[in-house]
């Protein structure tokens, strides 16, 4: 592709908002109502609201209608990954093959290249869970969805680098991604039952006489009620006590020696395990309520319990503005959406309803500073529109290097949610270099993974979609900018680097 001419660029900007906006048929309105409810724009996502109208499509999406189909490229692309196509059981059992064969093995060179590789192929099953949820985001034909389960994954965090947590990536992913628009209540026992939660909470290891109050503190301060909500001390015991047994089934499938008394009360959901053995039977106290012990419908109760609770209903109403609204959103809206959460008996679709029908959402519109995972998918979504990336390690990288790695934080807490933790000088200049990298076409996306091959070419932004949803709403400064770049590559980066294109 050659370059555009600056005479020629200069006189598309001034005359494309007097000759697109009337022939589209989208207002600023429509074009701010979907920077919100996609990643970012796309030509598919334009078509998709031309042809249905705002209410249709959000009634799709909330009702999940619009299916998780990705385009047969990237739906086989991620089918090809092992932490896909292989079930977890079997990953766990490979894995538990590999470290007793290391166990047998002597001191020595090949001690340590064995645990090595075992490294290498947790980490490889990591990654490939980790660009499987990037190339969700950019393909996902229902957009609000993908943003959503983007949004839970955070809110329910948990650390790759931990134990086995890398392995248990994939099967996470999942089950959040199921849950994403239903209960409230159905997603936090997905998330309670899923592997990688019980491994990084260490409530694998809960057990009676021998109590970790670490996921029970983390379940009611982070996931549900949110700090001083009212829980005591005490509720966090009383809660690990009723979460004792709540574990990991063995990955080679071998029943522990129970009491016969005790095997009816076993609870298994794929490698989920509630070992009754392992339970504290007593009676519990938990939110001035008395749970009375009779096994794993101690931690059904309590989680009901914790979720009909007003305090989680206003703590994930304004959890959810933070993200999609503003860093600081309208208490009176907030008010809203828990009603609805209250009301509903927390059906996150009509929470999201709430919000997205609200004023607030469009009020706010171009204020709110994308996250680094924003950044990135949109950039994308907007240079590439739909051509399928073949290897999505890159993404994966760039995320690394704006601090935000997938799975990457640490605490449980989740990566904030708010501009400012994303708007230091140093964040901007990697996000320069990354439009950069986007923008010339240097950054292997369309090369395959591991060839040597060099696939060159910089995408051409000045399409359609740019003339009719971008352009017409361009600030002056972002105007001055592109009329000073002196080649389309140097143009895109000058684009995706812009404020307008870093806020939505």
């Amino acid at each position: 592709m050659r370059p555009i001419a600056l005479a020629t660029l200069s006189l598309s900007l001034l005359l494309a908002p007097t000759l697109t906006q009337a022939a589209t048929g989208l207002s600023p309105n429509d074009i701010a109502w979907l920077h919100r409810d996609s990643f970012g724009l796309n030509s598919a996502t334009v078509a998709q609201y031309r042809s249905l109208g705002r209410n249709a499509l959000l009634n799709k999406q909330l009702n999940d209608q619009l299916g998780d189909t990705l385009p047969a490229p990237i739906a086989a692309q991620i089918e090809s990954y092992e932490a896909f196509h292989t079930p977890l059981d079997q990953l766990l059992v490979s894995l538990q093959q590999e470290q007793q064969q290391l166990r047998y093995l002597p001191d020595g060179p090949e001690k340590q290249a064995a645990n090595k590789a075992i490294q290498e192929h947790g980490n490889q099953v990591g990654l490939q869970a980790q660009q499987a949820e990037v190339l969700h985001a950019i393909y996902g034909p229902n957009q609000l969805k993908e943003q959503v389960a983007w949004f839970w994954l955070n809110h329910f965090s948990i650390y790759a680098a931990k134990g086995r947590v890398r392995w248990e990536l994939a099967d996470y992913e999942d089950a959040v991604r199921t849950h994403s628009l239903g209960k409230f209540r159905d997603l936090v026992m997905a998330t309670l039952q899923s592997p990688a939660m019980l491994e990084f909470l260490d409530n694998a290891q809960n057990a009676k006489g021998h109590v970790n109050e670490n996921y029970a503190r983390e379940l009611m301060e982070l996931h549900t009620l949110g700090v001083n909500s009212g829980y005591t001390q005490q509720d966090v015991q009383q809660l690990a006590l009723i979460l004792t047994g709540v574990g990991i089934a063995p990955a080679d499938g071998k029943p522990e020696n129970l009491n016969p008394k005790m095997v009816p009360l076993v609870v298994r959901n794929g490698m989920f395990e509630f070992n009754p053995q392992r339970h504290d039977f007593s009676d519990k106290r938990l939110l001035g309520k008395t749970i009375k012990g009779s096994g794993y419908a101690e931690v059904q109760q309590a989680v009901d319990l914790i979720v009909k609770q007003p305090a989680c209903a206003q703590f994930i109403s304004r959890k959810l503005a933070q993200y999609f609204i503003a860093d600081n959103p309208s208490p009176a809206l907030v008010a809203k959406m828990a009603h609805t959460f209250q009301r509903s008996d927390g059906d996150i679709a009509q929470v999201l309803r709430v919000m997205f029908q609200s004023p607030e959402l469009l009020s706010g519109a171009g204020k709110k500073f994308k996250d680094p995972a924003q950044f990135v998918v949109s950039s994308v979504r907007l240079a590439y529109d739909g051509s399928p990336i073949v290897n999505a390690q890159p993404l994966v990288s760039w995320l690394n290097q704006l601090d935000q790695p997938l799975f990457g934080r640490i605490t449980p807490d989740g990566w904030p949610l708010d501009g400012e933790a994303w708007s230091s000088s140093g964040q901007m200049a990697k996000r320069f270099d990354i439009a950069h990298a986007i923008g010339t076409g240097n950054n292997q996306l369309f090369t395959p993974a591991g060839s040597t091959a060099r696939i060159a070419g910089f995408p051409m932004l000045t399409t359609r979609l740019y003339y009719d949803a971008i352009d017409p709403y361009l600030s002056q400064a972002t105007r001055d900018a592109l009329a000073k770049a002196t080649s389309q590559q140097e143009w895109n980066t000058f684009l995706l680097s812009s404020p307008d294109l870093n806020y939505r």
